[in-house]
């Protein structure tokens, strides 16, 4: 009944981009902080992303500063991921994750967050 569906996943050649999306089901994301994280094959889950329910301010990682960009669409009750400039080390499985409580989201915690969607692939090859 709460659930968050990402989609946008795909195959993309390095240098290329994709635009992930993150939509809600069951609740507003309008009170939500929600963090984008990535497991790739053999590593742990990761911390990418997020934006503050506070005040929509936004983080990145070292790794894909400049060239990811995180975005609420209040209308379509859904958060973007834009990914630029993509490197092969960026492919991964990618989660959304919404937190309720005034955490920092950008500790990325995976348990301060509430919902999570099931993920969706990003790989970047030649």
């Amino acid at each position: 009944q709460l659930q968050l569906v990402e989609s946008g996943g795909g195959l993309v050649q390095p240098g290329g981009s994709l635009r992930l999306s993150c939509a809600a089901y069951g609740f507003s994301l309008d009170g939500y902080s929600i963090g984008w994280f990535r497991q790739a094959p053999g590593k742990e889950r990761v911390g990418v992303s997020c934006i503050s329910s506070a005040d929509d301010s936004t983080n990145y990682v070292d790794s894909v500063k400049g060239r990811f960009t995180i975005s609420r669409d209040n209308t379509k009750n859904t958060v973007h991921l834009q990914m630029n400039s993509l490197k092969v080390e960026d492919t991964a499985v990618y989660y959304c994750a919404a937190m309720r409580a005034a955490y920092f989201c950008a500790e990325y915690v995976p348990w301060e967050y509430d919902y999570w969607g099931q993920g969706t692939q990003v790989t970047v090859s030649s």
